[in-house]
């Protein structure tokens, strides 16, 4: 069993490979292994969890998950502590690895009752892990959202229940409870496999900490939907190397009021390790230098040689930036595309067939659109992105020949041909104006210095979200300071 932080790699599969896993292990294995196997596991961690727990209330439902939870009842029960198991479900319908468990469990002196008991410890949801396609109601909701709100830690075993495992969508009924302010702990044990709608949309909030125990079985044959990319290798640099080494980059954009966003681009540019920096804003009126930030060279975007650079367009853009497309999707070398830059491509079908031609002319695109920017370009609703942000963010990559970096909690980067990632790194103090400017940069300087294109893309937004996973409780976190790249002092 281990603990998935945002430094780990890891393959993650959907629904069906992970059923098709469970049905070759049990067919290979003595009946009620597996079950065995969860339950020792999820008695383990609950131990570790709550080691001085007098009740551990444990919420089963009807089918294997609560099996499961049977099963870390009765693991629970021989080592001293007090389970108390409340059931949803008829037991005559119960799997017969479940009605196994179950069996086990009141052998072993486990005490079941009707309702939650007034005082827990612990709590455990055993209630639907990955099968159900029923919406919690009734007595499930009720205990689900009891487990929510209460201050007691919340193991959920295998996945939160009423959280779909492909698409991290929650039931609407729980999204209140789920996003509550809370102090209380909350854990996921995912089994047999790692699943993707534990680490994007609602996924993060419902599951909190995610644990994984593989149960002793490997994938076989299956193949993983998505990846986590682990934390990135730390950037080296030969002796020998010079600026040139590492690339220019230009930042077009910055229209009259929004110059701000360009700097902020530039700013982060060139602290990620761009060679040269260049800043070409829209607004005639930014004076040509800045002076906390002297080494950033100020041009006019008619004097660019977009070819030999990796363009960064659309930051601050606004209208104006229309205009300037056609000319940096025929000739940029590299290029991300931000904010208003795809407002534009997404209202005009000829700026799309230029966006495409780059792939086929060999050339790197990264889009780096938000879930509303997203649905703008997919001509659906934002709704829609959210509810499969996997599916979403892959139409975009295959739609426009890029590599699309979907923003939010859980950022996928998907790519024509290359496994989806979703990104584990970052945190709600990034929803702050500017940080996709800064992340834009970021992409931008390691596309610059010769990184594949998505690759570049998961470098930069993992290092983003890890910088605001470090940032020193108490200091606000800022674009402005996230662009400079070293985390502030701690406030005293």
């Amino acid at each position: 069993m281990q603990r998935v932080t945002t430094a780990t790699a890891a393959d993650l599969f959907d629904v069906a490979a992970t059923r098709r896993i469970e049905r070759a292990a049990a067919s290979a294995l003595p009946p009620h292994t597996l079950m065995q196997r969860a339950g020792l596991a999820v008695a383990r961690l609950a131990m570790a969890v709550a080691p001085q727990a007098r009740t551990v209330w444990i919420a089963c439902g009807p089918g294997n998950n609560g099996g499961d939870g049977f099963e870390a009842a009765a693991q629970l029960q021989q080592r001293g502590f007090r389970p108390v198991v409340t059931c949803i479900g008829d037991e005559g319908r119960l799997p017969a690895d479940a009605r196994a468990s179950l069996t086990r469990a009141r052998d072993a002196g486990v005490c079941f009752e009707d309702a939650p008991p007034a005082q827990f410890d612990l709590a455990i949801d055993a209630l639907l892990g990955i099968g159900a396609t029923r919406v919690p109601e009734g007595r499930m909701l009720e205990w689900l959202r009891h487990m929510h709100a209460g201050l007691a830690p919340l193991l959920s075993v295998d996945t939160p229940s009423g959280l779909n495992p492909d698409t991290g969508t929650l039931a609407p009924d729980l999204l209140p409870a789920t996003a509550a302010a809370s102090t209380a702990r909350r854990l996921c044990l995912s089994l047999l496999t790692l699943k993707p709608g534990l680490f994007t949309a609602q996924g993060r909030d419902a599951a909190g900490e995610v644990w994984f125990d593989d149960l002793g079985i490997g994938p076989g044959a299956e193949w993983p939907v998505a990846r986590l990319p682990g934390a990135p290798a730390a950037p080296s640099r030969r002796q020998s190397s010079h600026k040139g080494s590492y690339g220019d980059v230009a930042v077009i954009g910055g229209a009259p009021g929004m110059a701000g966003a360009a700097l902020l681009a530039a700013s982060s540019a060139l602290a990620a390790g761009a060679g040269r920096v260049f800043v070409a804003p829209l607004d005639t009126g930014v004076a040509p230098l800045d002076l906390l930030q002297p080494e950033l060279m100020f041009r006019r975007p008619d004097t660019l040689d977009l070819a030999a650079m990796t363009v960064v367009c659309g930051c601050g853009g606004g209208t104006a930036i229309a205009d300037m497309l056609p000319r940096v999707l025929a000739q940029a070398g590299a290029l991300v595309l931000d904010a208003d830059a795809l407002n534009a491509i997404a209202c005009d079908a000829g700026l799309q067939t230029l966006l495409l031609a780059r792939r086929h002319a060999g050339r790197a695109t990264v889009l780096t659109p938000h879930p509303l920017e997203a649905a703008r370009l997919l001509t659906t609703t934002t709704h829609e992105v959210q509810a499969d942000r996997l599916g979403s963010a892959a139409r975009l990559a295959a739609r426009f020949g890029a590599v699309a970096i979907l923003k939010g909690s859980g950022s996928v980067i998907a790519a024509v041909g290359e496994l989806t990632v979703i990104n584990p790194s970052g945190n709600a103090r990034l929803a702050t104006a500017g940080t996709g400017d800064v992340l834009a940069g970021m992409v931008g300087a390691a596309l610059a210095a010769g990184r594949p294109a998505q690759a570049a893309a998961c470098e930069a937004v993992w290092t983003h979200g890890d910088r605001a996973d470090r940032w020193p409780a108490g200091v606000p976190l800022t674009a402005g300071a996230l662009a400079r790249g070293s985390l502030p002092s701690a406030a005293g």
